[in-house]
């Protein structure tokens, strides 16, 4: 068995997404680090594999070929799965329908001329055949409950918010046999709060870059937490070079022994309700990320640690707006 992320890292999905979505999505859970695969290209398949071997058991990919090789990362769960590594039920997998404007037309998963809604369709049932833990993919009925993506997001917001409840109330439809979850990318707070309101199946995940510029998206994640939504963190390495060298991650460095940039997503995962993709395509790193956060997982809890971990995390809540001094 590989090994991976011990279970108490991984973050239900909010009670409001598990009220919303029937009972088969009851007990979903994501986890703290999710694998991701955008700019992989030919090296996709290898590097998810790795990912796994290395103990990340959730993947974040999207029906954009221009980005994403989404047919590679099925491969490669469906090899892991046939190595009995792993359980699909152990995994969580993540794709995007990706709007026509962050789309090379020639690649596209649907046609341009389409509507929104059979855009939406297509590349649903385009990503559902990618991604397949079965060699003989084949009927996507509701009633065939063998292949599922776990959360679906809009990989952004479309040009208007009519045609972006167009989209979602197109993934809606395939909730909860064929996607369990549904959520949102590339999202500002007001267009976040409009959609909230509006449709039925509420987002259970948010995904945003994590960067100074959106002062590390605060008040969205305020509202995540408010309506128990989970949020994803990228560009969190990328677009912190500052965070990287704060007095918070050396310490929490220095105290575990870890390489900075791990402690940094400690520290991002120790913010509410937060996730982290980390899309390395180095092995020795994926592995290292992953004993890092299990070693602070157990750290904390230990004595006089959690004294120490509340100060350091307070500390980098004032650097990341979260508490203003």
């Amino acid at each position: 068995m590989l090994s991976s992320l011990s279970s108490n890292l991984s973050l239900p999905l909010p009670a409001s997404a598990s009220t919303i979505v029937p009972a088969p999505s009851q007990g979903s859970r994501i986890p703290a680090l999710l694998y991701g695969t955008a700019w992989k290209k030919a090296q996709t398949e290898d590097l998810v594999i790795e990912a796994f071997q290395s103990g990340f058991v959730g993947v974040d990919t999207a029906a954009q070929p221009r980005h994403y090789q989404e047919q590679l990362v099925g491969s490669s769960l469906r090899l892991v799965l046939h190595r009995k590594a792993l359980r699909r039920e152990d995994m969580f997998i993540q794709t995007k329908y990706t709007p026509i404007d962050g789309q090379d037309l020639d690649m596209a998963p649907y046609r341009a001329s389409d509507s929104i809604a059979d855009q939406v369709r297509a590349s649903v049932t385009s990503s559902l055949r990618n991604l397949s833990t079965r060699e003989d993919y084949g009927d996507c009925g509701e009633d065939n409950n063998e292949t599922y993506i776990d959360c679906v997001l809009l990989h952004s917001p479309l040009d208007t918010v009519a045609d972006t409840l167009a989209a979602w109330n197109v993934l809606e439809k395939f909730v909860p046999h064929r996607i369990r979850h549904l959520g949102i990318s590339n999202i500002n707070l007001n267009n976040l709060e409009i959609i909230y309101e509006l449709v039925h199946i509420k987002p259970a995940v948010v995904q945003n870059r994590f960067y100074s510029r959106t002062h590390f998206d605060r008040d969205i994640r305020n509202f995540c937490v408010e309506k128990n939504m989970v949020y994803q963190a990228y560009w969190v390495l990328k677009g912190n070079p500052a965070l990287l060298q704060s007095a918070p991650v050396l310490r929490i460095a220095q105290e575990l022994a870890i390489q900075k940039e791990a402690a940094l997503y400690c520290l991002v995962l120790g913010l509410d309700g937060v996730v982290v993709l980390n899309g390395t395509t180095k092995a020795e790193r994926m592995r290292a990320d992953v004993d890092a956060i299990n070693k602070w997982r157990s750290w904390w809890t230990e004595g006089e640690n959690e004294q120490i971990w509340e100060n350091i995390l307070a500390d980098f809540k004032i650097l990341t707006d979260e508490e203003l001094p």
